[in-house]
């Protein structure tokens, strides 16, 4: 089924974006609803209907349709998430699968669409906060180690032990020293626990937002009561560190892309896009029973980006423009 989208801007470039179907349809209604507040909410529909201009209702129609087509789109994918969780199940095997990267990239959502329609018994979503002064004391990667997944069983980390490799160290969390000695130390970690006969797969996601979109998402953070609790400490200096940040990840990919334990960065401006490929991405990783063989599992080059290849495009970038842009 046909997904109704805007078009597609490549890597490191900007364009004026649309909003989100829903905040379309919202900025319609407020044309509108200005004058109609002393009319009762069940015949305020009838009202709306009478007074909105057709340009107005063919903009709510687009927003509905591409709304319920991309929620279409996504359907098939969640069903095959069910049948590897099923697969995963059955052979005993172990999924970590690590969502990272820069503030409102979009983590939370495709964490959310992921896992909308499996089985609640068998998977998992951890998102740790500060350690206690307690674990601060102890290996930084124990406190998630100890959060890892049983025979049978996906856990997603919304920000991982990288933490120590991106916003600790920028944001003066860790001490230099802390953050090299994790540096050194972790494909060495990984390596450890990715040692047990093939039982535990990990997928390690990168969700690169460009810089103007993540300033148009904390400003409607900013604004929305339902969303401003998100907003912390991070987010309201992430756009005046970016480049600080940017530097640390191409520090990251540099340092801990490995042949054993690839980076896979998702550009996750386009919402949908993000979330439909990190989908086919956790599909593709997993050899299980019953597979589709309609559906098309073909990544987006323009939206999945292996470690490596996102190495040789900033290393042009800061060539050229003598900073990375992703």
């Amino acid at each position: 089924m046909k997904t109704m989208q805007a078009k597609k801007s490549k890597p490191g470039e900007s364009e004026d974006r649309m909003p989100g179907s829903t905040a379309q349809i919202r900025d319609v209604m407020k044309k509108v609803e200005a004058d109609l507040t002393c009319i009762a909410p069940d015949k305020r529909f009838r009202k709306i209907m009478r007074v909105l201009k057709k340009k107005d209702k063919q903009e709510i129609v687009q927003a509905v349709l591409e709304k319920f087509y991309n929620a279409e789109e996504l359907k098939p994918y969640q069903a095959e998430l069910i049948k590897m969780q099923r697969h995963l199940e059955r052979t005993g095997k172990k999924m970590v699968i690590l969502f990272d990267g820069r503030d409102a990239s979009g983590k939370g959502g495709t964490i959310r669409r992921v896992t909308r329609y499996m089985n609640e018994k068998r998977y998992r979503v951890v998102a740790l906060g500060k350690p206690s002064e307690h674990q601060k004391t102890e290996l930084h990667i124990k406190r998630y180690i100890e959060h890892f997944p049983r025979a049978g069983e996906i856990v997603l980390f919304d920000r991982s032990w990288y933490n120590r490799a991106m916003v600790e160290p920028v944001m003066g969390f860790c001490t230099r020293d802390q953050y090299n000695r994790f540096m050194k130390k972790v494909n060495t970690y990984e390596q450890n626990f990715l040692e047990d006969a093939g039982k535990t797969i990990l997928l390690k996601l990168y969700f690169s937002v460009s810089k103007e979109e993540q300033a148009r998402r904390f400003e409607r953070r900013k604004n929305d009561p339902l969303r401003q609790w998100k907003l912390s400490e991070v987010d309201l200096q992430a756009q005046d560190l970016w480049d600080e940040f940017t530097e640390k990840k191409f520090k990251l990919l540099k340092k801990t892309h490995t042949k054993e334990s690839p980076w896979w960065v998702i550009r996750s401006d386009d919402k949908h896009l993000a979330r439909r490929e990190t989908m086919k991405l956790i599909l593709n990783s997993v050899h299980y029973r019953g597979r589709s063989r309609k559906l098309d599992f073909n990544l987006d080059p323009d939206i999945v980006i292996a470690g490596d290849r996102e190495i040789k495009i900033m290393k042009k970038q800061r060539k050229k423009y003598g900073k990375s842009l992703v």
